[in-house]
């Protein structure tokens, strides 16, 4: 039985990132299989405007763009699908049903042929003889080597994850003294683009931990209970490779708050209520699994996610200071042509942007730069003033963000939670 919940629930989270391909991907294939193959079509045509090789999206193109008619446009993405090495995963000719072919006849199964099983005993031992369907691939399982010093500036958030979840946790005979679980939840929230994932990969690595990175497209399926089995996996798999950093990406869309869940939307609630389930280690031990979850919009996550011993910890991740803007340039412009660059002439003048807009700023100076070089038939590096150009046209791409952060931190901070959010609002008013 599909569920339109889930894809609406993904559609939701592409207005607010567009970009976000396997979302996108996810989302087209799920309309696809359950008859809608325009709305996949147009779905995955609009995201090959972000990503034109994106495999994923050529792939739904061609299936959906078949489907409903668009055979020249098919053809084309096909053409291009192959290039790049990829299938499109069509039927082949032989699968097809002949137009004008007899209708298949009866065939009476012969002596000592396979037989329907008469009673469930008969049934469970077919069953017993049967292979096991293999559980799917959730999510990617790494080892990071990320660690805290390769993320720059952020001193005072360096600080807090030191003292406050890695600390106690890369101490077991202090916590053993303490008789404390070797477990933990941290929740990472604020502004995209200010490198919450880089940090969880950087805990990782300061951990020795395998990092465990599951996002909202791998846990979310169009049939009831997948995506609660798919949860359980999640889980099952990191347990099974301690110690582990579970990291989970948009977890305000994995746990959002059960009081807006109306309606149809009762596979979502079951979805939250697994997530909480796993979280409490109730069928499982879930020591040494450390738990970490990054939203944008915290005041979208269910409230019982944040109690104490599951995401009990929160640490705002704001964008980055001066130092930290100086060491992001300089690592994007890392392995490029640079005519001495003052980085931190750069960084001075760009408050207020985020780590996505920083690389925006290297990736327009690094073409002018490309386009010269083209003309002149000379390598002509990136120079100063051609960052400080790009700058110019460069704002901050989290104003929006700003805006409905500051309504929720001025009526909606109940508990406290958003007094520091508050104090930097202020800072830059």
């Amino acid at each position: 039985m599909a569920d339109r919940t889930i894809i609406d629930v993904l559609l939701a989270e592409l207005e607010r990132d567009p970009t976000n391909a396997s979302v996108r991907a996810h989302a087209a294939g799920l309309l696809h299989d359950a008859g809608e193959s325009q709305e996949a079509f147009d779905l995955s045509v609009v995201g090959l405007g972000f990503e034109p090789a994106n495999v994923d999206l050529l792939g739904i193109a061609v299936r959906a763009g078949r489907a409903c008619g668009h055979d020249q446009k098919a053809d084309g993405y096909a053409q291009l699908l192959s290039a790049l090495g990829g299938e499109a995963d069509e039927p082949s000719v032989d699968d097809q049903p002949a137009t004008d072919a007899e209708p298949p006849t009866a065939v009476p199964l012969a002596a000592g042929g396979p037989t329907t099983p008469d009673t469930v005993d008969d049934l469970l031992a077919t069953w017993a003889e049967s292979d096991a369907l293999e559980e799917p691939e959730v999510g990617h399982l790494s080892h990071s080597t990320t660690m805290l010093s390769d993320v720059g500036g952020m001193a005072a958030v360096k600080e807090r994850i030191e003292l406050s979840f890695l600390g106690p946790l890369k101490n077991p005979e202090m916590q053993a003294a303490f008789g404390k679980s070797l477990r933990g939840g941290l929740m990472l929230w604020g502004p995209p683009g200010c490198g919450k994932t880089f940090i969880a990969r950087a805990v990782a690595g300061e951990l020795g931990a395998k990092f465990y990175e599951v996002g909202l497209a791998d846990v979310l399926d169009m049939w009831i209970g997948s995506s609660e089995r798919n949860l359980r996996s999640v889980f099952d798999v990191a347990r099974n490779n301690k110690p582990c950093v579970l990291f989970f990406d948009e977890i305000d869309a994995l746990g959002m708050k059960r009081s807006e869940l109306r309606g149809g939307s009762g596979a979502m609630r079951g979805v939250v209520n697994q997530l909480l389930t796993e979280l409490d280690g109730v069928s499982s031990d879930n020591d040494g699994v450390f738990v970490l979850a990054a939203t944008n919009h915290p005041w979208d996550v269910d409230s019982a996610l944040l109690r104490p011993g599951r995401l009990d910890r929160s640490l705002l991740v704001l964008p980055p200071d001066q130092d930290a803007r100086g060491a992001i340039l300089a690592y994007h412009l890392r392995g490029r042509p640079a005519d001495d660059v003052d980085v931190a002439k750069i960084a001075a003048s760009t408050d207020g942007l985020t780590g996505a807009d920083l690389a925006l700023i290297v990736e327009q100076a690094t073409e002018e730069a490309l386009a010269e070089s083209i003309k002149t038939g000379k390598v002509k590096p990136i120079t100063t003033k051609a960052l400080a150009k790009a700058a110019k046209g460069v704002k901050p791409s989290i104003g929006a963000w700003m805006e409905t952060a500051r309504n929720h931190a001025t009526f909606g901070n109940v508990d406290g939670m958003y007094d520091e959010l508050s104090m930097y609002l202020r800072k830059r008013r």
